[in-house]
């Protein structure tokens, strides 16, 4: 039994080192508990005390509140973009994504790279905000198996990724998340009315079935990109290849099985005069 706690307290030793001491000096990015603890706080208040706690209650209006995020969160999703392109740092850093060290590359531009990398995991985390507001609205019909699994993925799926192979992430899914919140803004916008909305919704927001599209091919890009990484052999714990490759394997079917359920063509009916 001592053996087998001695092996257990190894192996969590060795889990909780990562690719460089200072990134694990960084709040949150020592060992694993504090990520999951906000992962499962997430989960607790989205599927029981959330929704118990807003069953006899109004739902909350928050428009501004929705209408401040969102545009933020464009705004913030395209400087994540556009920063790597402008200073330089997609390609000196796409050899990074292998594991292996970049030449030439000054301890002060690899920080930056690490700083943004961890402004992004704190970014996944305040997109958990998404999940809240549906509650507090009351809209838990958006609550989706998808949206629940994706949001508390991403925030693992970044620590990890910031944790073990430290490089500038994100900027393809920022590049779908500015027409995401674009999209959500527009709405947040919108009249209140059912027959003002609706028009408004085939004016502005025709678009949702594009961005699924888009949402499907990012995770094409990224399972194609992963599958690379361990075809190549690179320097990438080989756990860590298997939970990126499954996790988005399965957003990828979650995303086409919605993509079916939500934009497949059905009978028309007949109106009754």
């Amino acid at each position: 039994m001592s053996n087998y706690v001695e092996r257990m307290s190894v192996q969590y030793h060795n889990f909780s080192q990562g690719a460089d001491p200072l990134i694990d000096s960084w709040p949150l990015m020592q060992t694993p508990t504090p990520i999951l603890t906000i992962s499962g706080l997430y989960l607790l208040f989205v599927l029981w005390i959330g929704p118990r706690w807003m069953e006899h209650r109004k739902p909350i209006e928050l428009r501004r509140t929705l209408i401040v995020y969102n545009a933020a969160q464009v705004i913030i999703s395209t400087a994540f973009c556009l920063t790597p392109f402008f200073t330089g740092l997609f390609g000196q850093y796409m050899s990074m994504s292998c594991g292996a060290p970049v030449t030439g590359i000054s301890k002060e531009l690899q920080l930056s790279v690490w700083n943004g990398a961890w402004m992004y995991l704190l970014l996944k985390i305040i997109e958990l905000l998404d999940t809240v507001f549906f509650v507090l609205r009351k809209k838990q019909n958006q609550v989706s198996f998808l949206h629940v699994y994706h949001h508390t993925i991403m925030v693992l799926f970044t620590w990890f990724y910031l944790k073990y192979i430290p490089a500038f992430i994100g900027v393809l899914n920022s590049f779908v998340h500015i027409f995401m919140y674009t999209y959500y803004l527009l709405a947040a916008l919108g009249p209140q009315s059912p027959k003002e909305k609706k028009l408004w919704d085939q004016k502005y927001l025709f678009w949702k079935r594009h961005l699924t599209t888009l949402q499907l091919l990012q995770f094409g890009i990224m399972l194609c990109y992963f599958v690379l990484i361990n075809s190549m052999q690179c320097q990438v714990p080989r756990a860590l290849t298997y939970f990126f490759v499954s996790n988005i394997t399965i957003f990828l079917f979650l995303f086409i099985n919605f993509y079916r359920q939500a934009y497949r063509k059905r009978p028309a009916t007949v109106k009754a005069d």
